[in-house]
């Protein structure tokens, strides 16, 4: 019997290329783990709310704005609001992830930033998988609520991300996959 194989859509919005890298690190991990997963992978601002309805799991990743998301990955959310009203995406598989640089080394809001993403997903009745501090790569590039690249220098200037941030991307997709097979083998 064959079945139809799982809808994976990694929305995310990309200010200098790093929150796209962790996009597509993430998409690796999970092709990786299941070569048969369908994987939409594409920038917030073309997203639809339709798109959230195709998925069977939705990946949201934004770079970190004064302490929030950007304001194209809240554009979605906001568009999305009729959905809530449908239930729409109830039981739906979600994950977040971010990049950011800030001055010093305090992440610019990361935390606040994946919990909004998070919440969002809690109130549109999804199951959120955040990261275990057991898996690959999460002391370089983790928080319990995602993958996180600082990707600014101590003096907030650009500075990129690093391969052990992308492991940590990669290790996520993976284990959100692994989470979302066992929800569906249910």
């Amino acid at each position: 019997m064959q079945t139809k194989p799982m809808q994976v859509l990694i929305a995310y919005h990309s200010d200098y290329g790093n929150t796209e890298r962790m996009a597509k690190a993430i998409a690796a991990g999970i092709r990786a783990t299941n070569p048969d997963v369908s994987i939409q992978l594409q920038k917030a601002d073309e997203t639809s709310p339709d798109d959230l309805v195709a998925a069977d799991t939705i990946l949201f990743g934004t770079p970190v704005h004064m302490g929030s998301m950007a304001w194209q990955m809240k554009k979605l959310i906001d568009d999305c609001a009729k959905l809530w009203m449908e239930n729409a995406l109830e039981g739906k598989v979600g994950g977040a992830f971010a990049t950011g640089g800030g001055f010093g080394s305090a992440g610019g809001g990361v935390e606040l930033t994946l919990a909004s993403l998070h919440s969002n997903f809690l109130e549109h009745g999804m199951v959120v998988v955040g990261f275990p501090k057991t898996a690959l790569g999460y002391a370089d590039g983790g928080l319990q609520w995602g993958p996180y690249a600082r990707t600014g220098n101590h003096e907030g200037m650009p500075a990129g991300i690093t391969d052990a941030q992308l492991a940590a991307a990669r290790s996520y997709g993976a284990h959100v996959i692994e989470v979302a097979e066992r929800l569906s083998a249910d």
